[in-house]
């Protein structure tokens, strides 16, 4: 998304969402016969433009981050099964939590699994028989 884009789209908004607000300090409140002094109408109106400033902000510099998965740098990463995949499920990669499903057998919590596949937000997973993981995340063969 375009940077002016961004910005007139929130600038819209934030005139809306101080359109009610201003609605309902001036009319609602009145009409219940709740009446505000003018400073704290003020006070409330640097808190919201204090507000949108900030998720501005923050939300400029989310759209500007570039995305930090990609399916190649994802396919061949090992894992943990948080949820019995049978075959869908849930499994840890990277630290992330990730929807899974496993084509060939069911796999149990905890098992170790290595990503074969990723479609759009959805892993495709295997077993790891025979490969203990390590703390750091990467994999050991398991000597017998």
């Amino acid at each position: 998304m375009a940077k002016k884009t961004y910005f007139m789209f929130n600038i819209a908004t934030g005139l809306l969402k101080g359109a009610v607000l201003a609605a309902i300090f001036l009319w609602l409140l009145p009409l219940w016969g709740i009446n505000i002094p003018i400073w704290g109408i003020i006070l409330v109106i640097i808190a919201f433009v204090i507000y949108e400033i900030v998720t501005f902000r923050l939300g400029w510099r989310a759209l500007k981050r570039k995305p930090s998965v990609s399916p190649e740098g994802i396919v061949g990463c090992y894992g943990k099964a948080t949820t019995p995949l049978t075959p869908e499920g849930y499994v840890q990669v990277q630290g992330e939590l990730w929807q899974a499903f496993s084509s060939d057998t069911n796999i149990n919590e905890g098992d170790d699994i290595v990503v074969l596949e990723m479609n759009r937000l959805t892993l495709r997973v295997a077993p790891l028989p025979g490969i203990v993981m390590t703390t750091s995340g990467t994999a050991d063969t398991e000597l017998n």
